[in-house]
């Protein structure tokens, strides 16, 4: 910790957790700690079972038991946010934070000290009177201690980078903890990327459940980067979450001021946006919304003759459908509306009859199947509903696009952007298992069923070729030959060199220099200072593959460890001990949390060799613990293996052979893949008429 952080520690105090972050460690070393060391600070407030401690105290017996970890001016500003008590106004303290640095980010030239909250309150007049005055509900008449290391911590904070970044960053890890704490559901960048993406552009946005405004605000800023101009219309239930939303909107504003772009200012209401609905006479280009699944109460018997229910009264049952019809009653003509819909509202028999006007009267255009775990529930896949409002004067759309988005690896956006502007043009083309212009009359059901995987058949579902049918076994055969002209040749032998070879332990090769075992780890990063990356996952180990897998890095993740030709890849578990040389495919790939890499010196060993003998069965044995994750399954710790000591001719003469055994299951898993669907296609053939029985064969 640098002179100037110390200054600002004051009377602040932390968690177990945030002591924990402190010295990047877990939360039990705290506890050990706790109970090992009689100096270790004694709490002075919290309860018993989440006490607080003291910041400098905890940070001076860190200091001197060597345990400290040096942490940058963010980090610290967000140390001192998350142990602020009460607990429950940690939402408000970072939206004083936020209020903090825009008045900073407005100051042409910014004071020294920090200023009172009365100071603040007319630094915010001068940006906007709304701002000033929903601040200010929640200000105090004078800073307390913990305020006053907050708000020192985020005054340095903005002074080393931008203001707008900062709270980025403050509002990331905000949204992180808040998931668990408080359920905040707010929308990855990813999935309001891909919903912006359907809205389309155009001048007035309007989301009335926005949380903490992270659709808006990619929003505006994908305006002012496209250089138009955009309003944003706003309403959440939330005060803290209310504030936060309209500070991120109004760092955007003033970014666009600055830029020579001015903007209209953003617009914010408190309340229940179906029971108070602050925006009754505004109609927007785009209504977007991530609005609560399953809230009963939303007040059925209150809007029993709301003129919003242009499709039918909302059943008790189905808020999502209110939801739904209060976005299409905000949207003006030729607008489009996005919002995220839970799975199952797309098949409750409660709300059958109103998803038939939406489909009947073509409000309804596209349906999307996101990927699971894009967003909490994290086992669940959502769905994206596109609606637009009909025009009477043109005829309704007699087809609806169901895209399922977790049948495909291509990028989310670009996979939904084509196929929605496709879709609109008239020349969209069907996918198989993937996209689909569906007729209406063909969702116009019993049931009008709006999950897009029941119109979408799996790719292999194909008509049945004969021709295709005939190919397919000839290539099947030809296959199957070259599997068996690929097997090594072998013979009995009573004692190999391999055999009688001094053995040498991995632990001991590793520590020479000879070889180096490579893992990564996972960490919690901003948002907006990630880039996607292709990871190799345990599962494209075993299937040779190319990597599948994403993860987001930063500029600091160089050393983040990376697939070298020659490189051997084991997955972290398994129920049997595989080793592989990377493939082509592999190559310059990122590896994943569950596989570990051996990296050995190509003077020395032959890749092959190593990944031969590492793989035979009893290592297994040798190898494996007990996984705390998975009954079963193991984990491997290559360390404790040993591997036999040839000279580098010999390791090449077996190294070939261990090669050629890979490709041997390889393609024989290949030839079982082929041999399966080529059994269905004749299958299918022969129940279809396309295909017939040879009678001139013989028995």
């Amino acid at each position: 910790m640098t002179s100037e952080q110390d200054t600002v520690i004051g009377d602040a105090t932390l968690t177990a957790s945030g002591i924990a972050r402190l010295a990047n460690v877990g939360r039990a070393a705290v506890s050990n700690w706790r109970r090992r060391y009689a100096d270790f600070p004694a709490p002075v407030g919290g309860t018993p079972t989440s006490p607080s401690f003291n910041a400098r105290e905890v940070e001076q017996w860190l200091r001197r038991q060597g345990k400290l970890h040096q942490a940058g001016t963010e980090q610290w500003a967000w140390r001192y946010l998350e142990s602020y008590q009460p607990a429950a106004q940690i939402g408000d303290a970072l939206g004083i934070a936020g209020a903090y640095l825009l008045a900073r980010s407005a100051q042409t030239t910014p004071g020294t000290g920090l200023v009172t909250p009365r100071q603040l309150l007319n630094q915010l007049r001068a940006v906007d009177r709304g701002l000033a005055t929903l601040v200010g509900g929640v200000l105090p008449d004078r800073w307390g201690p913990q305020l006053t290391t907050v708000l020192r911590t985020v005054d340095q904070l903005g002074q080393e980078q931008d203001p707008e970044t900062a709270f980025e960053y403050l509002h990331s890890q905000y949204v992180a903890s808040a998931q668990s704490m408080s359920g905040l559901a707010s929308t990855p960048d990813t999935v309001a990327d891909v919903m912006l993406t359907i809205a389309g552009h155009g001048a007035r946005i309007l989301d009335f459940t926005c949380g903490t405004g992270s659709i808006l605000r990619m929003a505006a800023d994908r305006a002012l980067r496209g250089g138009t101009a955009i309003d944003c219309f706003a309403q959440e239930i939330k005060p803290q979450y209310a504030l936060i939303a309209l500070l991120r909107l109004w760092f955007v504003n003033r970014r666009a001021q600055q830029d020579g772009a001015p903007s209209a200012p953003p617009v914010l209401h408190i309340g229940d946006s179906l029971l108070a609905d602050a925006f009754t006479d505004v109609r927007a280009d785009a209504v977007v919304a991530n609005f609560p699944f399953g809230i009963h109460d939303w007040g059925h018997d209150q809007l029993a003759y709301d003129p919003r229910w242009v499709y039918g009264m909302p059943p008790r049952t189905e808020p999502e459908l209110a939801w739904v019809q209060h976005a299409l009653a905000h949207l003006s003509p030729g607008g489009t509306a996005v919002v995220l819909m839970p799975p199952a509202a797309a098949l409750r028999p409660a709300g059958r009859r109103i998803r038939a006007e939406l489909v009947r009267r073509g409000a309804l255009r596209a349906v999307v199947a996101l990927p699971a775990g894009l967003m909490p529930p994290a086992g669940i896949g959502l769905h994206i509903w596109a609606l637009t409002q009909p025009d009477e004067h043109q005829p309704p759309v007699d087809r609806l696009l169901f895209i399922n988005a977790a049948a495909s690896r291509q990028p989310l956006t670009e996979l939904v952007e084509t196929a929605w502007r496709d879709y609109r043009s008239g020349q969209h083309t069907d996918v198989p298992g993937l996209q689909r212009a569906v007729p209406a009359i063909e969702v116009l059901d019993d049931q009008v069923d709006l999950t897009p995987q029941r119109y979408l058949p799996p790719a292999g579902e194909l008509i049945a070729d004969p021709a295709r049918t005939m190919a397919g076994i000839s290539d099947l055969g030809q296959l199957l030959t070259e599997l068996r002209d690929g097997l090594p040749e072998v013979r009995p032998a009573k004692a190999t060199p391999l055999a009688t070879a001094p053995q040498a332990s991995l632990a001991d090769l590793v520590r020479s220099g000879s070889m180096s075992i490579l893992r990564t780890t996972t960490r919690t990063r901003p948002i907006d200072s990630t880039t996607d990356n292709t990871v190799l996952t345990s599962a494209d180990i075993l299937s040779g593959g190319p990597p599948t897998g994403t993860a987001t890095s930063t500029a600091e993740d160089d050393n983040t460890p990376r697939v070298r030709p020659g490189d051997l890849l084991i997955p972290v578990t398994g129920r049997e001990l595989v080793a592989r040389v990377a493939n082509p495919e592999q190559v310059g790939a990122q590896i994943g949390p569950g596989v570990q890499l051996l990296r050995v010196d190509p003077a020395r060993f032959d890749p092959w060799f190593v990944a031969g003998v590492l793989s035979r069965t009893d290592n297994l044995r040798v190898a494996g613990r007990p996984s705390s994750t998975s009954s079963g399954t193991l984990r491997i710790e290559l360390r404790r293996l040993t591997i036999p000591v040839l000279t580098l001719q010999d390791q090449r003469v077996y190294g070939q052979a261990f090669r050629r055994l890979t490709e041997f299951r390889t393609g024989l898993e290949r030839a079982a893949t082929a041999g399966t669907a080529l059994a269905r296609e004749i299958s299918e053939g022969l129940a279809s008429g396309t295909l017939a029985v040879r009678t001139d064969q013989t028995a």
